[in-house]
Order: structure tokens, then C-alpha cells, then sequence
């Protein structure tokens, strides 16, 4: 089991470090982003291979930043959405195979034979298209076939898969090298539904192998259904969620790993205000007492939604303090007042761990009533990342570029 440290902001701050930065950030640690791999990886049956999935700039962590620790450990495969990720994880040096998962325009299918791509095909369209872009190059594309088993997304119905594997199959500009399928409610134990998503796509699997049509890897689970479903890990997992630290739902057990994001900022300036002043837009807090007030230069276009306006919650000085009044685009405000001490450039917290208190994502997402997947995935690029290795920065990386800090 991974403990969760217990950290002072302040003491893994980079004041007058070569990055000269914004007064709000996220850091990511490097090491547990490695660890966090390393455990699931370990909970995978014999042969089954382990996907980390990146989509959405690597659930907000910085798809370049973490690749290497991804690979340190122990994962041989990358999922993304679209094209733009896998240039991403190319640019960064990462020459394993990358899955795009999901649906991919046929017009896109020249670019991702050129930078080794593999697709997720679910059309006769898609297949002839990266046949031609296989022919035109003469390297065949990789493609890995995606079956709709009961989540009515993408996919090519498993009704019609087994006259589509035939249609396919012979191109010769496209090698199938996967199968796989996306389970509905693999975060729910004993649902009726992921069993019979697992055993439509088995019956399948068996159909393909009696006539010589079956692909190599064969993949099913997600973060949930790999622990849930260990049975059902096959030839491969594709994790997200899970490899970030975060539990996949609230009834899968992951306590093998930790959060790896913090989300911190500086204070701006304290102010003292009367009972009744007005704080932010539309006046939505005055206070009853009077008051400390933070200015705290991060808002609701650095990933702090508006949901949390007279709501959330941020840690100063190892204590919990209330957002007041309506957050911002760009900085939001926090009664310090029960705070003692608390002065301008005083590290907050916002998603992490402050001496001995946290807030967690699940906090974040409890307290805008969403899920923890939104809360992450909607740190823009546009904020500030700091990469850790043994608790010091080593890379930063803004909108998007990485910068070394050793």
C-alpha cells in the first residue's frame, strides 16, 4: 500500500528557481505517477500488457511531462483520442505503439500512418481509408477493431463484427493487431450488464478464433473493470483514471495508489473589510464580522470552476479556509480570517496535501457535484506544470513546452 505523504506547500514551492512562473501552478510528481504504474502493473495477470491512457493532456497532468515516467513504470502502450495526442507522445520521444481510441475523421487517416498511429477502426470507410494511406506509404497502418458489446457508442455492433473482420481482414494496406471493447459500468461490482458486455465480447473472440479470424491482443478492461474484472484483463488494460493516483468510483478499491496532482497558487493580497462590504461580481458574500480577505490570483480560467464560488475550500498554513464570493476568470478570493499569520505569498493549496490536511480531487468534485475525471481535466494548458523528482522541480512546463529545471 502507498501512503500518502504528508507535505508543507511551501517547502515544495520554487521561489527564485529558474522558472520564473505564474502565481498558480500544478505539480505533478513524477514519482508517483511511476509507482502508481508500477503497482497496477503488478495486479496484472501473466500477459496482460499495460496501457496508459493519456487522453485529454494526460487527465490534466501534461502528456509530455509524464510520459517517461509511464514507461519507468512498466506501461508498453499508450491510448489517446485523437491524432494531436499521439503527436504529442511522438514529439516527446515515446516510440511505443499509441492507440487512438475512439473515432478518428477519415481525413486524418494519411497523418497517422505517417507518424505510426494505430486506429481504432469501426468503418468500412475508416479501413479502406487507411488501407490506401498504408499503400500510398508502404508501411500498413495498425489498426485495432472497436466493438460496440452494449454501450451504444463507438464501435461496430457485435452482431455485424464478425462479417466486418471478414471484410476487412484481407486489405492489404491495414494489419489488424487488436480487438477490444469498452465496458458501460465496469466501476459497478456484480453489474449485470458488464457481464454480459465480457461475455458478448468473449463469444465473439471464440467465433473469430474458429475461423482463423481472430486479432492477437484482445482488450476489455478500463482503470474499474481491470480491478473489478481481474479475469477479464486478457492481453491488455487500458488505465487512466487509476494511474493518476485516483480511485475510478466510489465502490473500486485503490488504495495501492496516490494522487499525483497538487494544485497551489500565491497569495496576491490581504485585505481588511467591514461587515457588510461587497466582495466580487454581483456582491455574493458580505461578510458579518470583520474580515481578512486573500486575493488569490487563480480562477475559473486556470480549471477553479464557479461552481465553487461561496463553496469550496482551499488549505493556508495547514488550515482549511472558504472561497468567498464569486471566483473569477483569473483569481477568486478566500477568508483568511481564522487564519493567524497568513500574509501576501503565502503558498494555498487547492487540490493537495498542506501539512497534515488535503483536499482531494473527489473533494473538489463532491463540492461542484461532478466527478474527479472533470475536476482534472479541466486544468487548461494554459496553466503552469511543475514536473517533481524526490520532492524538487526538475521540468516546467508552459502551455505546453517543457522547460529543464536541473
Amino acid at each position: 500500500m502507498l501512503s500518502r505523504p504528508t507535505q508543507t506547500a511551501a517547502a515544495i514551492s520554487v521561489p527564485g528557481h529558474a522558472w520564473g512562473g505564474r502565481a498558480c501552478w500544478a505539480e505533478i510528481d513524477l514519482d508517483v505517477i511511476e509507482a502508481n504504474a508500477a503497482a497496477l502493473r503488478r495486479r496484472l495477470t501473466p500477459g496482460a500488457a499495460l496501457m496508459a491512457v493519456v487522453k485529454a493532456n494526460a487527465y490534466g497532468h501534461g502528456i509530455a511531462g509524464i510520459a517517461s515516467a509511464m514507461v519507468r513504470g512498466g506501461a508498453t502502450a499508450f491510448g489517446v483520442a485523437c491524432v494531436e495526442e499521439g503527436i504529442e507522445l511522438r514529439t516527446a520521444g515515446i516510440d511505443l505503439p499509441v492507440l487512438i481510441l475512439g473515432f478518428v475523421p477519415v481525413t486524418e487517416a494519411p497523418r497517422a500512418v505517417r507518424l505510426d498511429l494505430t486506429i481504432a477502426v469501426a468503418s468500412r470507410e475508416m479501413a479502406e481509408a487507411l488501407d490506401a494511406a498504408g499503400r500510398a506509404t508502404g508501411r500498413p497502418a495498425q489498426v485495432h477493431i472497436k466493438i460496440d458489446t452494449g454501450m451504444s457508442r463507438f464501435g461496430v455492433q457485435v452482431g455485424a463484427a464478425v462479417d466486418f473482420v471478414r471484410a476487412i481482414a484481407p486489405l492489404p494496406g491495414i494489419v489488424v493487431r487488436g480487438i477490444f471493447t469498452h465496458l458501460a459500468t465496469a466501476d459497478e461490482p456484480g453489474s449485470p450488464l458488464a457481464r454480459a458486455q465480457l461475455a458478448r465480447f468473449d463469444a465473439l473472440c471464440r467465433e473469430l478464433a474458429s475461423i482463423g479470424l481472430l486479432p492477437g491482443i484482445r482488450h476489455a478492461c478500463n482503470s474499474a473493470g481491470a480491478i473489478v474484472y481481474p479475469d477479464a484483463q486478457l492481453d491488455l488494460v487500458r488505465s487512466g483514471v487509476l494511474l493518476y493516483g485516483i480511485a475510478p468510483g466510489p465502490d473500486v478499491a485503490a488504495h495501492f495508489v496516490r494522487p499525483a496532482l497538487s494544485l497551489r497558487a500565491r497569495i496576491a493580497r490581504i485585505s481588511t473589510i467591514a461587515p457588510g462590504a461587497c466582495v466580487g461580481y454581483g456582491c455574493t458574500f458580505r461578510p458579518t464580522r470583520l474580515t481578512q480577505l486573500a486575493l488569490v490570483p487563480i480562477g475559473y480560467a486556470d480549471g477553479l470552476s464557479r461552481a465553487l464560488s461561496n463553496h469550496g475550500r482551499v488549505i493556508v498554513r495547514g488550515v482549511r479556509a472558504p472561497i468567498v464570493g464569486t471566483i473569477s476568470m483569473d483569481q477568486c478570493t478566500v477568508d483568511v480570517t481564522d487564519i493567524p499569520g497568513a500574509h501576501e505569498g503565502d503558498i494555498v493549496t487547492l487540490i493537495g496535501t498542506d501539512e497534515e490536511e488535503e483536499i482531494t480531487a473527489e473533494d473538489v468534485a463532491t463540492w461542484r457535484n461532478t466527478i474527479p475525471y472533470e475536476v482534472l481535466t479541466g486544468l487548461p494548458i494554459r496553466l503552469p506544470r511543475l514536473y517533481l523528482r524526490a520532492g524538487a522541480p526538475v521540468i516546467a512546463a508552459e502551455n505546453g513546452d517543457l522547460i529543464s529545471l536541473s
